[in-house]
């Protein structure tokens, strides 16, 4: 059945009212919030098994209902993590009332008669290269996706001004989404601890807790960043130690040697990871 034009409109302006209508979900507050929400930039830092992956996939299905030639693309840290939140995005298409012919249907992407597309990709920076103009990028567990892949999709979005959604349980304070989470930057934060979702028995947290130990249980289900247990130093003693204000020890101003062509240019900066 077709949508009449009021619907059209309805849903295009109310994702979770799409959800909750068009999907059988009735999404929790959170989850509402998230699909409703005008942001172009939107951090997740979720609990496992809180339904962010659920969340993500109705974001996805209605940007490419709803905003013909759409381009959305859905990166994970491996190929089955992208196959798993692709099936999600077609199941839920599947549920719909209306027939629409798919012009593209396999394991991996999809694209629909008004010409939107949704692509799922493992997290490997070759094979993301060669998109433009995205209109949605969704990151799934991006504390484990590599920085070199987050710094690849971002011009991706520089003509089409489109949104970006990075999603993700805790992995320790390290790699870009822990530095996105506690920076100076315009993202949206939205933080969903276990003990927000009603479907996670407090038995259950219990006893993981027993089982997992506190340090895995904090990231696991509370969004606590973690000291890596591998580093030398903290997290804050490293950034408490820095200061601006102070001059460095061996200012490099310019050319050193003309003769043999050395400047500052040549130099490798130091990484402290």
């Amino acid at each position: 059945m077709i949508e009449s034009m009021y619907e059209n409109y309805y849903y295009r302006s109310d994702p979770s009212a799409f959800a909750t209508d068009k999907l059988d979900i009735v999404p929790d507050a959170w989850q509402a919030e998230v699909m409703n929400s005008q942001s172009k930039r939107i951090l997740l830092n979720c609990s496992r098994q809180t339904g962010k992956s659920t969340t993500s996939a109705i974001i996805a299905l209605h940007q490419a209902l709803y905003h013909p030639d759409s381009l959305v693309l859905l990166v994970s840290p491996t190929l089955r993590q992208s196959q798993e939140l692709f099936k999600k995005v077609q199941s839920f298409f599947k549920k719909l009332d209306f027939t629409s012919r798919l012009q593209e249907d396999n394991k991996l992407s999809m694209q629909l008669e008004n010409g939107s597309r949704i692509v799922s990709l493992p997290a490997a920076e070759g094979t993301i290269r060669g998109f433009s103009s995205v209109s949605l990028i969704i990151e799934d567990e991006a504390s484990r996706v590599s920085d070199d892949l987050y710094r690849a999709t971002k011009p991706m979005l520089a003509i089409s001004q489109g949104r970006h959604l990075i999603m993700s349980t805790p992995h320790g304070k390290r790699g870009h989404f822990f530095e996105e989470w506690v920076g100076a930057n315009n993202w949206t934060r939205i933080e969903i601890p276990a003990t927000s979702c009603t479907r996670i028995a407090k038995e259950f947290l219990e006893a993981e807790k027993r089982s997992l130990g506190d340090w895995w249980y904090r990231q696991e289900y509370c969004c606590e960043f973690m000291e890596t247990v591998d580093s030398l130093f903290s997290y804050d003693t490293i950034t408490a130690a820095m200061d601006d204000t102070i001059d460095p020890l061996f200012p490099v101003t310019g050319p050193r040697d003309q003769e043999e062509g050395f400047v500052a240019d040549d130099i490798e900066p130091l990484v402290i990871v």
